[in-house]
């Protein structure tokens, strides 16, 4: 898939699903549900506490991406340097999903063909990774920062796709979308440790079906 298809994509489904720290099994079953309430976009996050599972992430992308070929768009999540950008393009990753924006990462991640989501706070962060290639920019963390810092920032940056990412839920990502934002990544309030553990997987369905909703009346 090219770059443009991929960003195409996004722009379409709007809802990247964060499932953070769950070993593969589990994070199959964790698609599935997504799946079936009508997400189409998942990032697996590398654990910058421990490098040493930095392959396992890769392998848990690899086998997202073939089994749900042509069907689900999966990337990496806080990728943190270059080493975890090149793994996640030989596991068939989509995007790179950073917390921060690193110019390295940037532009090696648009070397090898993926899309670059670095995250961003200030007006000058947002700019430097617009330019440094970044095809979108996740403002992070949108719900701390809220709607009113959104609009501000708006203003003179609207030609630079942002994306809302920290403490967005199905309660709050309509009014993300309403002042502009084009989508957003949904970590917690979705992909739920504690429903995880129990085998809720239904519930994890329930609050997907609600988030693609959002996006489709957007």
């Amino acid at each position: 898939m090219t770059q443009q298809e991929i960003t195409q994509r996004v722009l379409e489904e709007k809802v990247i699903a964060i499932v953070r720290g769950i070993e593969t099994e589990k994070c199959l079953k964790v698609a599935e549900a997504l799946y079936a309430g009508g997400i189409r976009l998942m990032e697996v996050p590398f654990n910058p506490k421990d490098p040493a599972s930095d392959q396992t992430t890769a392998d848990c992308i690899a086998a997202l991406a073939k089994e749900y070929e042509g069907r689900m768009l999966v990337g990496a999540g806080t990728v943190l340097n270059t080493k975890q950008v090149e793994l996640t393009a030989q596991a068939g990753g989509s995007y790179i999903i950073a917390p921060n924006v690193d110019v390295n990462v940037i532009r090696r991640t648009v070397e090898l063909g993926m899309v670059s989501m670095p995250g961003a706070m200030t007006p000058t962060e947002i700019v430097v990774a617009h330019d440094a290639g970044a095809e979108f920019v996740k403002l992070f963390p949108a719900a701390n920062l809220g709607t009113d810092y959104v609009k501000a920032i708006r203003a003179p940056l609207s030609h630079i796709k942002l994306l809302a990412v920290g403490g967005v839920s199905e309660k709050n990502f309509a009014d993300f979308l309403k002042v502009g934002m084009v989508g957003a990544g949904v970590g917690g309030n979705l992909a739920n440790k504690t429903w995880i553990e129990n085998g809720e997987y239904g519930k994890i369905t329930e609050v997907a079906r609600q988030l693609v909703d959002i996006a489709k009346n957007a």
